[in-house]
């Protein structure tokens, strides 16, 4: 079953509709960017998708299971939007906060397993955190808290992965080997990865699908389709299409 489905999907907040009439399909192995201005609706469609708001009208699946019905939570990965958490008050080295992830989906009570060590040290080393797995977090950088938040949102190695603007408090160096490691982790294991993002020019680089929100949908489809679109020329101006689909640059998939 698809990874996704909207279905007429209509979600608000109080009386003001966020997100309209979406009818929306992500297949498995796909990497979707979800754009659009802010107040677009992006973060409402994850939120709806994860069963955290209420849905006006239409369905959101997840796996082909009605969102409000699913309880497979081991099979999606989730990092929310960076909220200013106190990190450097924080009382958890980098390999508990990996590890909490894993905790999540246990059943009382929730004692690591050797298996789940084992899973903790394999998200570690993927997002090159063995290094300092026993260092509070709050004496990371930005880039490395952020790491380690994406190490926990696989840890469970996850058939879906979603991400909330998680490189929007990176400096460039550090966004660059965020997403080069969140590429490399799509194409090695083929997990389905929905981003949204404000960046859609940067995001055409990784994903290759692209989700453009104003509340109701204005392109969905692939990268290429979106930069061939004379529809979306005339929406946007050609100078704006061409940022978005300024791909030819293209990072290679070994992360150095």
């Amino acid at each position: 079953m698809d990874p996704i489905e909207t279905i007429a999907l209509t979600v608000a907040y109080g009386a003001e509709p966020a997100v309209t009439h979406l009818t929306w399909t992500v297949r498995r192995g796909e990497f979707w960017a979800v754009a659009g201005p802010n107040g677009s609706g992006k973060t409402t469609l994850l939120k709806a998708a994860l069963g955290l708001l209420s849905v006006m009208s239409g369905e959101v699946r997840l796996f082909g299971v009605p969102s409000a019905r699913f309880n497979e939570w081991r099979r999606i990965g989730y990092l929310p939007q960076f909220v200013g958490l106190p990190f450097p008050r924080f009382p958890a080295t980098v390999r508990e906060v990996v590890a909490l992830g894993r905790l999540a989906v246990l059943r009382f009570p929730r004692l690591l397993r050797r298996e789940d060590h084992a899973a903790v040290l394999l998200a570690l080393e993927t997002m090159g955190l063995h290094d300092v797995a026993e260092r509070p977090i709050g004496e990371l950088s930005g880039g490395q808290r952020q790491r380690v938040l994406l190490a926990r949102a696989i840890v469970n190695e996850p058939e879906l992965l979603l991400l909330d603007e998680p490189s929007a408090a990176l400096d460039p160096d550090s966004r660059e080997t965020f997403y080069r490691l969140l590429q490399q982790w799509h194409r090695e294991r083929e997990t389905t990865i929905v981003m949204v993002t404000h960046d859609s020019a940067t995001a055409g680089r990784y994903a290759d699908h692209l989700l453009y929100l104003d509340r109701a949908p204005v392109f969905m489809g692939t990268f290429d389709e979106f930069c061939h679109s004379s529809d979306m020329e005339r929406r946007f101006g050609a100078h704006a299409q061409h940022l978005i689909c300024h791909r030819h640059d293209k990072p290679g998939e070994d992360v150095t």
